[in-house]
């Protein structure tokens, strides 16, 4: 008797339980961040402000994905499988526009701005030992160009055009992500990276303390004819070890992307919050130190949701 009173008890605790957890689960609102692979900038800045929002928006729910960026993020996005993604403002653009060739099936008219965050510079950097020294010096060599249709290809593949070059002239294109690009170079088994990244991502760090490197930069004439959203930059000398001199490249403005179908509430205090915790950020990332709330806006390619568009009323920017 004692027995079947025990079973019946705990049967009646774990129903209880899980219907307590059920509950729960339903009252949390669950916030998933797309990024990108773990070398880079995105995922550092993601797991900050999963860490910003945990604390700081009750009864909210977080996880950081690692993806293939920007292209995957947005076509995510679209399929309800997250949300809040970051992406690199012409793979947002191509990616409303339904670009196929880019990677977009289809319209992504789900899609919905958050805020433009800092500008990715297109970091070309070759072994010393390669003999690179400039972008026409890449003409048959190894290259790595970044994941098969990431953001980073993309931005690879226009550079190309506007030099009047392809991965044809290269003697060998490989489509890899940032670490493994690193590691390659390392083993000798490519000479050259394209990395579309916040200042002082991690890989190029860790590859400028490995070996000799090269900063290659973009020429001016390849920048005037790329056009918006492409924009002059320049790596400052010093952002990576080895490197003596400023080197000019072309940048392109970052955004953190939603969807049409997260609440207004949600994405209110996401907007909020990260703006109000910028310090932290910054502490994960030194490219965070160009999120200014005064550019939020900026070059927005796809319509602002309507929780970001209350935060930006409220500080008179709209």
């Amino acid at each position: 008797m004692s027995y079947r009173f025990h079973r019946y008890a705990f049967a009646a605790a774990t129903a209880l339980a899980v219907s307590v957890a059920s509950t729960s689960a339903k009252a949390d609102e669950f916030i998933n961040i797309l990024t990108g692979g773990t070398s880079g900038v995105y995922y550092p800045l993601g797991v900050s402000l999963s860490k910003i929002y945990a604390e700081n928006i009750p009864g909210v729910r977080t996880q950081v994905q690692s993806t293939k960026a920007s292209v995957e993020n947005l076509n995510l996005l679209q399929r309800g499988k997250g949300e809040l993604a970051f992406a690199l403002g012409d793979s947002v653009q191509l990616a409303w526009e339904g670009d196929a060739e880019a990677g977009f099936k289809e319209k992504l008219d789900k899609l919905r701005g958050v805020a433009a965050i800092y500008p990715n510079y297109i970091q070309i950097v070759a072994a010393k030992e390669s003999g690179i020294t400039d972008f026409e010096g890449l003409k048959g060599k190894a290259l790595s160009v970044g994941a098969p249709k990431s953001g980073t290809e993309l931005n690879a593949r226009k550079i190309f055009e506007a030099a009047g070059m392809s991965y044809d002239d290269l003697g060998k294109t490989e489509y890899l992500p940032y670490a493994e690009s690193v590691e390659l170079i390392k083993n000798r088994q490519l000479d050259a990276t394209l990395q579309s990244a916040g200042l002082g991502v991690a890989s190029i760090k860790d590859l400028s303390t490995s070996v000799d490197i090269t900063v290659v930069a973009v020429p001016e004439d390849v920048t005037a004819k790329l056009g918006p959203p492409y924009i002059a930059g320049t790596i400052p000398a010093g952002t990576y070890q080895g490197q003596d001199a400023d080197v000019a490249t072309v940048a392109v403005v970052n955004f953190l992307v939603t969807s049409e179908d997260v609440s207004e509430e949600t994405v209110y205090q996401m907007t909020k919050q990260m703006f109000e915790h910028l310090g932290e950020l910054q502490s994960a990332h030194a490219a965070a130190k160009m999120i200014k709330l005064e550019n939020a806006t900026q070059g927005m390619p796809v319509p602002l949701h309507p929780g970001a568009e209350r935060y930006y009323k409220e500080k008179g920017l709209l």
